[in-house]
């Protein structure tokens, strides 16, 4: 069979005149289409409604993972699991926290969160012997951070003696190493004076710079008491121009030398001279003190950082006005002090 295309033809004129008689039967016909459709769409929506089942959310707050899972299960609900640290080490694997909580009616297929204990963050106490007093404080303070109450503290105060360890060295402790934690402890504590009646040179700090008079403070075993008067004679400004006693003399450790500093009446580089005093406790042993400065724009520099055994605490500076003098003892900022002009050492 053989087609001529050229052949064939459409009349539209007639087709047109076909859809103008016959104009509302395709209306209605395209309208009752979408009725038609519109209504299975609401059909099949509430039909999805009414399939998804309302549950009542189980309790298993206290419960064993394993056991509130199959809990979970039977109730079409699914479990978001979120693991925590917690104080009780017989915790391990259980319920801490859940929701939404228990009674709460949900629809089938929901998540439920769930926050499980992974146990303690320790489970034995560590070796504390030979260790610095100061630092296992601040690496039990910091371990136990996200707990209310930390599984392990140091009884306080603890015990003291002189030893020929360093002044703050751990000795002994009880409950000894490797010992179970089976909940919160204090671990008793024998720690180290340093050596009794031991004897150091007393560091040279006349006719040095203020920065390095703390310098030399820094790495020495004595205590300065400073006072500050202006320059006399050929003395120059800013530096320490006495000390009693005199540099290189044999002193019992951390025994106190009085200083004295020529400070500049008017000073002419910037800066504010004068004395930073604080009056401490007194420590059972020396502790490592930090003074530090913050300019006005917010840079943050190291003063001196020393031991002291606590009382008068006496430092001289040379700092711009505005400066804040941080002083911190073990980490944790005790005192603060902005410097002004021409306050001398009356900070």
């Amino acid at each position: 069979m053989r087609f001529n295309i050229p052949d064939i033809t459409i009349d539209f004129d007639a087709l047109a005149q076909k859809l103008r008689e016959n104009s509302r039967t395709v209306i209605f016909s395209s309208a009752a289409v979408v009725a038609l459709t519109a209504v299975a769409c609401v059909v099949v929506f509430l039909m999805s409604l009414k399939g998804t089942e309302q549950v009542m959310v189980p309790d298993v707050v206290g419960k064993d993972l394993s056991i509130a899972m199959l809990e979970m299960q039977a109730k079409e609900l699914f479990p978001k699991i979120q693991l925590r640290y917690s104080e009780n080490p017989n915790d391990r694997g259980v319920i801490l926290e859940q929701g939404p909580v228990a009674g709460s009616i949900v629809k089938a297929g929901r998540r439920i969160n769930l926050v499980v204990s992974r146990g303690v963050i320790v489970d034995r106490v560590e070796n504390f012997v030979g260790q610095n007093l100061d630092d296992v404080k601040i690496h039990l303070q910091t371990l136990f951070t996200s707990t209310s109450k930390p599984l392990i503290s140091i009884k306080d105060p603890p015990k003291y003696r002189f030893a020929s360890d360093p002044a703050g060295t751990i000795l002994e402790q009880n409950p000894p190493p490797d010992t179970a934690v089976s909940g919160p402890m204090e671990v008793e504590l024998v720690v180290s004076r340093g050596p009794e009646n031991q004897k150091v040179q007393v560091p040279a700090l006349s006719g040095l710079s203020i920065p390095e008079a703390l310098s030399l403070m820094g790495r020495g075993q004595t205590v300065f008491d400073f006072t500050s008067r202006a320059p006399e004679g050929k003395e120059v400004a800013g530096t320490v121009v006495s000390q009693m006693p005199a540099g290189g003399a044999s002193v019992p450790a951390f025994s106190r030398v009085a200083a004295v500093v020529a400070c500049p009446v008017n000073p002419t580089d910037g800066r504010v001279y004068g004395i930073f005093r604080e009056t401490l406790p007194s420590y059972p042993y020396p502790f490592q003190v930090k003074l530090e400065a913050i300019t006005p724009k917010g840079d943050r520099y190291e003063l001196i950082s020393m031991k002291h055994p606590g009382g008068e605490f006496t430092v001289p500076y040379a700092v711009s006005e505005g400066t804040v003098l941080s002083l911190t003892i073990l980490n944790k900022e005790v005192s603060t002090v902005e410097v002004r002009a021409r306050e001398g050492d009356s900070e």
